[in-house]
């Protein structure tokens, strides 16, 4: 191979796309990793992830026991008046900054032999024969297989003439990190008109706030930001409370991402393999997207090394790997899609809470529906 030809290319270089890079370079696969941003950075996450994924980051080389990060076992939810309802979350979670996360794991890879391009953006993706070739910044790099883990949006979404299901609904996500006085094992997630905002202990000390409201809102506060978390968000009582102290806000500027679309994609896509969010995004904040990146880099690693290795067709590769998506994730997208508009809607949230006060057992289904077992 030239310097310019790889066995896999890799496109983001979020959770699904490092991890998937991290597996296939310890077994000695030739793979490019191309990230847009420079190591570290934020991420609009809500920076939950679920016990399922502790063995796997370790198995992987990220040092979970040894971090001290907060142990998440309680979830708390709130309507937009301030009614709550809580749950023990069973095996529950913990909290990491995908700061810390990523920025770890982009080291990991390095180590193992992964070449991380970044500052790069893939600007085309074309097929000849049996081989890829991208396009960045105007250089062409080849591989025999390409892997989107491009995250949410991305100009090669159109790139590839992918068909999303449309939604009627466009929406934004906003990022802090901010000193507040929530239990560290507890997870709050605080309804107002129109989205939806988390609040959980990460590490170094701090708490993401995270949010997630319809491109509405923001219009009728004409983009203003503040003016809609002061106008929209406060108006439920917890958030008044924590959008009240700006001086625990650790970021100048919020980390924002606009035109996210919660429509159905498809997990292989003109022969490219769909990871993360860029295969299906579980709704923000009633599902456990990080878990699901990792876990879609994990059961692709035997899949992708057995096609590598020509012991599959590529076509044997591309219908093993949505079988086995379809089976480990659709339902918890089907879960995600049903719980968001009772998340954003208040004439649906406030008798929802009441419910689940009432029958305690509902909300620990829901739970179990949005969490899956240990890989």
């Amino acid at each position: 191979m030239d310097e310019n030809t790889f066995d896999v290319i890799v496109i983001g270089g979020g959770l699904a796309g490092l991890s998937s890079a991290i597996q296939l370079a310890v077994v000695g696969r030739k793979v490019l990793l191309l990230e847009k941003n420079k190591y570290p950075f934020h991420r609009v996450c809500g920076e939950y992830i679920s016990m399922e994924s502790w063995d796997y980051l370790q198995r992987i080389g990220v040092p979970l026991s040894s971090m001290k990060l907060p142990q998440i076992r309680t979830l708390c939810i709130s309507s937009v008046h301030g009614k709550t309802v809580e749950q023990d979350l069973g095996a529950g979670g913990f909290g990491i900054s995908r700061y810390t996360l990523d920025n770890t794991m982009a080291a990991i890879a390095k180590r193992c032999g992964v070449h991380i391009m970044e500052e790069c953006k893939a600007e085309a993706i074309e097929m000849n024969g049996e081989e890829f070739n991208v396009r960045v910044n105007k250089k062409f790099f080849s591989a025999r297989l390409v892997i989107g883990a491009f995250g949410k949006r991305s100009n090669l979404d159109k790139e590839l003439n992918r068909k999303v299901n449309p939604e009627k609904v466009n929406w934004v996500g906003v990022k802090y990190h901010v000193k507040a006085d929530v239990p560290d094992n507890r997870i709050e997630l605080h309804n107002f008109n129109g989205g939806y905002c988390g609040i959980s202990k990460v590490d170094n000390g701090n708490h993401c706030l995270c949010y997630l409201t319809r491109s509405e809102n923001l219009k009728q506060c004409d983009g203003d930001i503040r003016r809609m978390e002061e106008n929209i968000l406060s108006i439920n009582p917890f958030l008044k409370i924590y959008f009240s102290n700006r001086e625990h806000f650790l970021f100048k500027e919020p980390v924002t991402i606009s035109q996210i679309n919660l429509g159905k994609k498809r997990a292989v896509e003109n022969h490219v393999l769909m990871m993360g969010d860029a295969a299906g995004m579980i709704a923000p904040l009633c599902g456990n997207g990080m878990s699901m990146a990792l876990h879609s880099a994990e059961m692709s690693f035997i899949i992708i090394e057995n096609f590598l290795a020509g012991n599959i067709s590529r076509a044997e590769m591309e219908q093993e790997y949505l079988s086995r998506w379809k089976l480990l994730f659709a339902g918890r997208l089907k879960t995600g899609r049903l719980l968001q508009p009772v998340l954003v809607k208040p004439a649906l949230t406030n008798p929802a809470i009441g419910l689940l006060n009432k029958f305690p057992s509902l909300l620990s289904l829901i739970i179990k529906f949005t969490h899956g077992k240990p890989f």
